[in-house]
């Protein structure tokens, strides 16, 4: 099997992977995961649909992620991984798509309007 590469987006973040067969070691921007997601919330994010398929340990898994905070990276990532993981095994799709790993969520932050203090909220009225 060769390497597999795949996309996913989260809020303003993006992530790539390449995911091989291994050991089940992940790599995130050339640092291990447990030094780029301190918290162990992110880390099982990032492992969900592994874990969810039961692959969890059978893939080396390299990420790039850039832009955003570190929670739409890590969503971002989980979605790149669930995609690889589609492409591997199609069976896989049903139990990934039901559980959301392969729907993007494309909620934003709206931008500030002019004439405006934030995008929505307005200047104080003054009647007199």
């Amino acid at each position: 099997m060769e390497i597999i590469n795949t996309i996913g987006r989260r809020k303003t973040s993006v992530a790539r992977i390449y995911m091989k067969p291994g050991k089940g070691e992940i790599s995130v921007n050339n640092r291990t995961i447990e030094t780029y997601f301190p918290f162990d919330l992110h880390q099982i994010v990032v492992k969900q649909p592994l874990a969810l398929v039961g692959v969890d340990g059978t893939y080396d898994i390299t990420i790039n992620v850039d832009g955003g905070g570190i929670k739409g990276q890590a969503e971002a990532a989980r979605m790149a991984i669930a995609r690889a993981l589609c492409e591997i095994n199609e069976e896989h799709r049903g139990t990934l798509k039901k559980e959301g790993f392969l729907t993007r969520d494309s909620r934003m932050v709206e931008r500030k309007k002019p004439g405006r203090r934030k995008a929505r909220r307005k200047f104080q009225f003054s009647k007199r």
